[in-house]
């Protein structure tokens, strides 16, 4: 990291609508903390099995608080995510596991796409309502994001080699490691220790932490 700057990596998939608002937060405040962020693309479905964790929307109370939730902080954040009724049939019908592996061989390969990528993936899931799970469907949101075809194919190509497969499950292990249960999971290196905050909504407290001033999921 350089001189001072906090390490504050992000571990997400592009299936938790929570973890767009947090990333899109923490993207705002690259520039206003004195923090150096870390894109950690991981596979909620191995956290939530490894932990024993539930879909939160497994409880229908929960659920309908959620959709009301979300609609509220996807307002509040400023981000274009759009709850449908059956927001959680729709997830809980798609497997992120093969974009993820799509997002970490790019990462392996062009980092200077993850983010680009990422808010793509978020952007057609959760903003259109379209699949993520087809290699068709990959290569469009990779083309949207701005990667030639030449880099999309070979991509593609990646999400079946071991390489790309270990790496996404170390990053996984790693997330776990630093008490992970769900997404997002943000942890702040500070003091010579990582600290777990989880979710996007707690953004203040880590700001608060760190010794930085918070002015909102959107500062201007």
């Amino acid at each position: 990291a350089a001189m001072g700057r906090t390490v504050v990596e992000l571990f997400y998939d592009v299936i938790s609508p929570y973890s767009w608002l947090a990333f899109e937060a923490l993207c705002r405040y690259r520039h206003i903390w004195n923090i150096d962020l870390r894109f950690r693309p991981a596979f909620l479905g191995g956290i939530m099995q490894q932990t024993g964790n539930k879909p939160p929307a497994m409880l229908p109370k929960r659920g309908e608080y959620l959709l009301k939730d979300m609609k509220r902080m996807a307002k509040y954040y400023q981000v274009p995510l759009r709850m449908s009724a059956d927001a959680f049939q729709h997830i809980m019908g798609t497997n992120s596991l093969t974009a993820m592996r799509f997002i970490t061989a790019i990462d392996m390969t062009t980092p200077q796409y993850l983010e680009p990528l990422s808010r793509e993936f978020w952007m057609r899931f959760w903003s259109q309502h379209e699949d993520i799970s087809q290699p068709e469907n990959l290569l469009a949101v990779a083309r949207q994001a701005g990667l030639s075809a030449e880099l999309s194919q070979k991509a593609l190509e990646m999400i079946s080699s071991a390489t790309v497969k270990d790496r996404l499950k170390e990053t996984t292990a790693e997330a776990l490691k630093y008490g992970a249960f769900g997404m997002p999971a943000v942890v702040a290196h500070y003091d010579g220790e990582p600290h777990l905050f989880f979710g996007s909504d707690r953004l203040e407290l880590l700001g608060s932490f760190i010794g930085e001033k918070w002015l909102g999921p959107v500062p201007s």
